[in-house]
């Protein structure tokens, strides 16, 4: 019969698998791709630094704002939280204002008189001699925890808000000496507050 070709009876279970696995083969082609294996989450951020962490804090907290020596009414940072300047002598409290006023502030904005006598601000770099580079940090924190000289003094005084300072937590502080033990240690001595005759504490 013209127009068909022969096959062998031996060849046709060979020719039906071949178009069996074509057939699957070519079925799969229409199939929307396996969606890919679901990725791991990232990894959790580590945790802020703790020297920037302080810094932040310092900043937001404003410690520039009486601890750093001001030159026309600005923070003098060549001299960053360094305190009272030891060559600004004051040696007595000046007179007290008429009321309603209650408080006198040196143009260094860093002596503060008022009824609890003459506050000069804290050498806070890490300066060994003078400043709180001899401090751990456990000596710090327990400074504003409690509000005393240096742990275990007299009181703090204003205008030190050391009570709202207090309310931070542990790490918070720990942060905060972190930082400031890598700030330029600065010799400078701050005077003793000048207090009252009669208030408990001396210096």
């Amino acid at each position: 019969m013209k127009g068909v070709i022969p096959v062998h009876v031996s060849r046709i279970p060979l020719l039906f698998s071949s178009f069996v696995l074509v057939s699957i083969l070519t079925a799969g082609c229409g199939q929307p791709a396996a969606p890919p294996a679901e990725q791991a989450a990232p990894a959790a951020a580590p945790a802020q630094d703790a020297v920037e962490r302080g810094r932040y804090l310092a900043t937001v907290m404003d410690c520039n704002g009486c601890h750093t020596p001001f030159v026309k009414g600005e923070p003098d940072m060549t001299r960053m939280l360094s305190g009272h300047p030891q060559d600004v002598a004051i040696t007595a409290p000046p007179p007290r204002p008429a009321a309603p006023w209650a408080v006198v502030l040196s143009d260094t904005n860093t002596a503060w008189a008022g009824p609890w006598g003459v506050s000069f601000t804290t050498n806070l770099t890490p300066d060994r001699a003078t400043g709180i580079g001899g401090w751990s940090e456990q000596l710090f924190i327990e400074a504003i925890r409690q509000g005393k000289k240096s742990g275990v003094g007299r009181p703090l005084l204003p205008p030190m808000p050391w009570a709202m300072y207090a309310k931070l937590t542990d790490e918070d502080l720990a942060a905060i000496y972190a930082y400031l033990m890598t700030i330029a240690p600065i010799e400078n001595r701050v005077p003793n507050a000048i207090l009252p005759a009669g208030a408990p504490g001396t210096n």
